[in-house]
């Protein structure tokens, strides 16, 4: 584990965890969902538009992905094709079995949970697909809530409403300051940052690197979320 600034003391009573390349493991099922759906607006894999538009989805991992798709197609319409079909491609390797939890996700979740805290799963896809993930990995009354850009008015990360949405959702917490966030990417450290989290915590088991988590204004970088509950009854606990 590594911090990257003053350690927090708040006394955490809140953790808004993201899913995938966070608690979920997908082995890169996000960049084969993104082919189906560039391949049925004509992206032709391997081309040099395909490459180009794969490396904004790899650079923008954790965003909203309705919003990443607004930016690569153009126009709403293609975007809403583009998500649709992403989701869909992505249901069925998640059905597929093509997903499974990070090691020691579920006992870290629980472990929070045994010392106090509300824990909220959030993530950037669609309703239907947090479902599908939660319903294969059999997390559906694993936690207090989970959330979808939708569930927050429609903007995901690096906006801070999910976690906000979180707080106010709850009522877990007393201050914004009394929430830790944890998620792979640096659209989650921000989301965080921005949300006044009192833990910004990265993890290293998805999409960017320490430097990466550091730079957008992560307060630790451990390398999973299975350091997490150790992390918070440090911080105050």
């Amino acid at each position: 584990m590594s911090t990257t600034g003053t350690t927090d003391t708040a006394h955490i009573k809140l953790a808004v965890l993201d899913m995938a390349g966070t608690t979920v493991a997908d082995g890169g099922l996000v960049e084969q969902a993104f082919a189906a759906a560039a391949g049925e607006l004509g992206v032709e894999e391997g081309s040099a538009d395909h490459a180009e538009k794969l490396d904004y989805v790899r650079a923008t991992m954790g965003e909203s992905k309705i919003s990443v798709f607004r930016h690569l197609f153009g126009d709403e319409a293609r975007a809403q094709q583009a998500n649709v079909a992403f989701e869909k491609a992505y249901g069925e390797l998640v059905d597929g079995g093509r997903i499974a939890p990070i090691a020691g996700a579920r006992e870290a979740i629980e472990e929070l949970k045994a010392d106090g805290l509300t824990v909220v799963l959030s993530t950037g896809f669609a309703r239907v697909t947090q479902d599908a993930i939660l319903d294969a990995l059999g997390w559906r009354d694993l936690v207090a809530l989970t959330l979808c850009p939708a569930d927050a008015g429609g903007r995901g990360r690096p906006y801070p409403d999910m976690v906000l949405a979180a707080f106010l959702r709850t009522g877990a917490a007393d201050s914004v300051r009394e929430v830790a966030v944890a998620g792979d990417t640096a659209y989650d450290m921000l989301s965080g940052v921005r949300a006044g989290a009192g833990v910004v915590a990265g993890v290293l088991t998805g999409a960017h690197a320490a430097q990466d988590l550091a730079d957008a204004g992560a307060s630790h970088v451990l390398g999973s979320v299975a350091e997490l509950p150790a992390l918070l009854r440090g911080s105050g606990r």
